[in-house]
């Protein structure tokens, strides 16, 4: 056998899949993959960080008792979870302030029916009929 690689451990195998759990679960949170119960993308971006707190809370508990794997594969994961985190939070940011702007926009319209000449052509809808997600932020 010409595999230089040292075989992974039951321990580390169980860890490195109790740390897959949590980072499929935030992706799923966070609207990146399809609940598998409903086939449906959902945004909890709470649940997302509570994800993320709890792997970063593994990672402190853990430190200088991790193989080099399960380092590796700690550090991938939480960077890979914070910047589509940031990228999540930013987008529903984005689409609480386009629905805002929409609702003030659609009271406008239906206070007199006048017509404005045009000004305001998109009628787009960002957020395919869902409530805007919670703000993210402190946790």
């Amino acid at each position: 056998m010409e595999n230089n690689e040292t075989p992974i451990s039951d321990d580390e195998s169980r860890f490195l899949q109790l740390l897959a759990m949590f980072q499929i679960g935030a992706m799923q949170q966070m609207g990146k993959r399809p609940n598998p119960l409903t086939n449906e993308i959902e945004r909890d971006l709470q649940q997302a960080k509570a994800s993320i707190d709890v792997l970063e809370m593994l990672e402190r508990k853990t430190k200088g008792n991790l193989s080099e794997i399960e380092k590796e594969f700690i550090e991938k994961i939480l960077f890979e979870l914070r910047i589509n985190y940031v990228d999540e939070a930013d987008r529903a940011a984005k689409e609480e302030k386009e629905a805002v702007k929409g609702e003030g926009n659609a009271a406008g319209d239906s206070a007199g029916e006048e017509k404005t000449g045009g000004e305001t052509g998109d009628k787009t809808e960002t957020n395919s009929g869902e409530d805007p997600p919670d703000q993210p932020g402190s946790g």
